[in-house]
């Protein structure tokens, strides 16, 4: 924590497309939130779409008006959702051609072989300089110095393999840099910034997780776009394409945060020196849930920019963001063994369920039975573990343990809580 006593808090945000609306919607409802009054955003990073959405957040940040991201958010995607009849079709048709593509071979056009892609760049350059003045942007990120919030941007170096994360604190940030991570190598041609060649971020670090730990922060909030789980097993050549897009969005992703969860754990059982040089982050992830329309068209619907998809994942962002505040409440007063707070985040007709390895007790509803558990248990022999991720996806999900002194007597198992309108009307424990 800062001096003042708030928490720093780093965000990352995924890349996927027109996917990473949901994002925007996400970052909509928690910058500015008066549920985060005591949290400083001390750095953002994104890659491809999830670029984009960081960079609006870090100007409004950068501005000191938080509050204000959410418009420059919406105004983004209203700009690059399919408006025009002749937007429309367009959309229309590159949803079918890639649709086929997985059923059947088709003859594949280079970006360097049609005007339409330099052309969809400039457009796309145009987009973002109605949004950011990258000038001022500079002077501003420059005169706040290293007590301003860091902006990383992901993308990777196609001759020399090398990934890339252009880095706020040392070099300004320009459009080129934001098209560089954004460049998908099928749509539109390599960026050149400087001296290097550049592709689409999602083929390096996405996101960029490392050096955005460089600002020491207490908790990192990962935006994750690709659904870690699936639910059945891919059969269809659209789902089994749709799942490949999923696992290799996630790769680089899962090996970062395992790396954090591995370098928590080493801290916790006194196995790494707490010297300054390493620090406990508490990570949590924010999921998307797989849209319809991606069940469909696959990772197709990445390229969808259809109005009412746009809006649809935008609002599905502030919703799991919504969620993920009760969340944050309804652990705070868990840590604080505070059973009256605790109790209080529960609904009137919340159902309450505990198995092995925790006490087995089976379904309490109602929250006198389930305050008795509150107070017997949950708020004295229980306790969410910092050392593993948070997860908040269809529901809110935390690895639970036993309060011992010693580890090695330590019993795990999981907490699952179902959230409607701020509250939690079930919870699951157990292994």
């Amino acid at each position: 924590m800062t001096d003042t006593g708030r928490l720093r808090v780093a965000v990352a945000c995924q890349g996927g497309g027109s996917h990473t609306a949901f994002t925007a919607g996400v970052l909509k409802r928690l910058l500015g939130a008066e549920e985060l009054a005591g949290v400083e955003i001390v750095g953002l990073s994104g890659t491809s779409g999830g670029a984009v959405c960081a960079l609006l957040a870090w100007s409004a940040l950068l501005e000191g008006d938080p509050g204000g991201a959410g418009g420059l958010l919406e105004a983004f995607w209203a700009d690059n959702s399919a408006t025009t009849p002749l937007e429309q079709l367009v959309n229309a048709w590159v949803m079918w051609a890639a649709r086929l593509e997985h059923l059947v071979v088709l003859p594949a056009v280079s970006p360097y072989d049609t005007p339409t892609s330099a052309q969809a760049l400039g457009e796309f350059r145009a987009m973002l300089e109605r949004r950011v003045d990258f000038d001022r942007l500079a002077a501003t990120a420059r005169q706040a110095g290293e007590s301003g919030p860091m902006l990383l941007l992901g993308a990777v170096d196609v001759l020399s393999g090398d990934f890339r994360a252009f880095n706020s604190r040392r070099e300004p940030i320009t459009a080129d840099m934001v098209l560089a991570s954004a460049a998908i190598p099928t749509l539109f041609r390599a960026v050149r910034v400087d001296g290097g060649t550049s592709w689409d971020g999602l083929f390096s670090q996405n996101p960029p997780v490392r050096e955005l730990v460089d600002t020491r922060p207490d908790e990192l909030w990962v935006i994750q776009i690709n659904p870690a789980r699936r639910d059945r097993e891919p059969r269809t050549m659209v789902e089994i394409a749709d799942r490949r897009n999923e696992l290799a969005g996630n790769l680089s992703l899962h090996q970062e945060l395992g790396f954090i969860e591995k370098i928590d754990q080493l801290l916790e059982g006194g196995r790494l020196a707490a010297d300054g040089r390493y620090q406990q982050i508490v990570v949590r992830l924010l999921e998307l849930s797989r849209p319809r329309r991606s069940r469909s068209l696959g990772s197709a619907s990445k390229l969808d920019r259809d109005p009412a998809f746009i809006r649809g994942l935008l609002a599905h962002g502030e919703a799991r963001a919504e969620e993920f505040l009760a969340a944050l409440a309804f652990e705070r007063a868990w840590r604080r063994r505070d059973p009256g707070a605790v109790l209080g985040c529960f609904a009137d007709d919340a159902e309450l369920w505990s198995a092995p390895p925790f006490p087995d007790q089976g379904s309490l509803r109602g929250r006198r039975r389930i305050g008795r558990f509150v107070r017997g248990h949950l708020t004295t022999d229980l306790q969410v573990d910092p050392t593993r991720k948070q997860v908040a996806g269809q529901r809110v999900t935390w690895t639970v343990r036993t309060h011992r002194d010693d580890p090695a007597e330590r019993v795990r198992g999981h907490a699952e809580a179902e959230f409607r309108d701020g509250k939690v009307v079930g919870l699951r424990l157990g292994g």
